[in-house]
């Protein structure tokens, strides 16, 4: 059986998102007890919004890869997805772990950027990998805004 570039995106996908997961219940029980912005009302779509975004990534990668496979473009895209995704997972644990929210704003931010450069490489290679990468560029900012917030509502832990 040969192995599927779908297979090795989705793999690494998957193994970097679990990378999130790598909280305390101390570090929960601080973000827990946050004021959050009372138009916050969305709090537990975030996971599925969030894996829908990945999803749309790591489908992205995979029409890159597709299109020219092994070439050195395409190898420092992946690179770049991979860069991404990285940087969006360490939100949640270097957040948690430092209890700064304006942490969290920084890595959102600079997730944005990345995904901006990503989608302007990405768009003479492939429309629909371009179009992929939209979902991240309309919900980063809203994840980036709503911390940026939150700093201003939580002071002592900005």
């Amino acid at each position: 059986m040969q192995i599927k570039s779908w297979m090795v995106i989705g793999g690494v996908t998957l193994l970097v998102a679990l990378g999130a997961n790598f909280i305390t219940p101390g570090d929960r029980k601080w973000f827990n007890r946050l004021q959050r912005p009372r138009w916050l009302t969305f709090e537990a779509a975030i996971p599925i919004i969030w894996t829908t975004v990945f999803i749309c990534g790591a489908w992205s990668a995979y029409i890159v890869w597709e299109n020219n496979p092994g070439s050195t473009t395409t190898w420092l895209l992946m690179g770049l997805y991979l860069l991404l995704e990285i940087v969006t997972v360490a939100y949640t644990p270097v957040m948690f772990r430092t209890r700064r929210l304006r942490v969290g704003t920084i890595l959102g931010g600079t997730g944005f950027v990345i995904a901006v450069i990503l989608a302007i490489a990405v768009l003479p290679i492939s429309g629909w990998a371009t179009l992929l990468l939209v979902p991240y560029l309309l919900w980063s900012p809203i994840g980036t805004y709503t911390t940026k917030v939150m700093e201003r509502l939580n002071p002592q832990d900005a």
